[in-house]
């Protein structure tokens, strides 16, 4: 293939992700080119952007003394509560989702959704956190919390009896667990936010749904534009691109045909 059509493909890929995803930035749609063989530059991203007359979205990093420490605590974790209104019998139901992330991988885990979240719940959450055999905190020390009443003093006994330390944030500084904010942004805005759900069911298939996508299509900045769970990658420039979408499109993932 000459560098012409290379470019004109490259350019395609480009306007091609960025209105699928109209959240997406230059430097994401840089990495999922990466994810397909073709190694651009951001500029270059934001030069055919502007020929199409589609606008990059703002790519601003705040960097604090907060973040730089939890970079160097590999064997932390975060956890927090995002809510999502459900239409029931009864109306509107706001439930809660407690979800774990992991502060070096940035994997994520959807523990449970609830709408009452009490303290059976949050002991069994508990448990399941801490399982010997494959709970997300069996080789963690640390666990990041807000000063949020849910964490009872039962459920942080629970915790310290299987070694993991409870670290609350400062009160009223949200910045100081902002790698599980950023999480909540990002799956309010690219799912929750564009969904209306009937029923816990189809909450808790699209949190599935997004948590797959998340871990295992979805590009990362925070390390280095990589996918989370590296999978096997068809190499090379050669094959059709196709999407692979998940929620009927809503989320999408490319890569080479076989």
């Amino acid at each position: 293939m000459d560098r012409f059509a290379v470019m004109r493909t490259i350019a395609d890929l480009v306007v091609r992700m960025a209105r699928d995803h109209p959240t997406w930035g230059c430097e994401r749609i840089v990495g999922g080119l990466a994810h397909l063989g073709h190694r651009v530059a951001p500029n270059t991203v934001k030069r055919i952007l502007h020929a199409h007359g589609i606008d990059p979205s703002p790519q601003r990093r705040r960097r604090t003394s907060w973040r730089r420490f939890l970079r160097a605590q590999f064997s932390s974790t975060a956890a927090d509560f995002f809510t999502t209104e459900v239409w029931s019998a009864r109306g509107l139901v706001t439930w809660y989702t407690f979800f774990v992330i992991d502060l070096a991988t940035r994997a994520v885990e959807i523990v449970g959704s609830t709408p009452s979240p009490g303290e059976d719940f949050m002991k069994q959450v508990a448990r399941n956190l801490t399982d010997t055999v494959d709970g997300f905190l069996r080789e963690k020390k640390f666990l990041i919390l807000d000063r949020d009443a849910k964490f009872s003093d039962a459920f942080r006994g629970l915790l310290d009896s299987a070694g993991v330390r409870v670290i609350f944030c400062p009160p009223r500084a949200p910045n100081c667990n902002a790698f599980a904010e950023r999480f909540v942004r990002s799956i309010k805005s690219e799912c929750l936010d564009r969904m209306i759900f009937f029923g816990g069911g189809s909450l808790r298939r699209a949190l599935a749904e997004y948590a797959m996508h998340y871990n295992r299509e979805r590009n990362h900045q925070g390390i280095g534009n990589r996918l989370i769970e590296q999978g096997p990658r068809k190499s090379g420039r050669v094959g059709e691109v196709v999407r692979r979408p998940r929620l009927g499109g809503l989320l999408n993932y490319y890569e080479r045909a076989a």
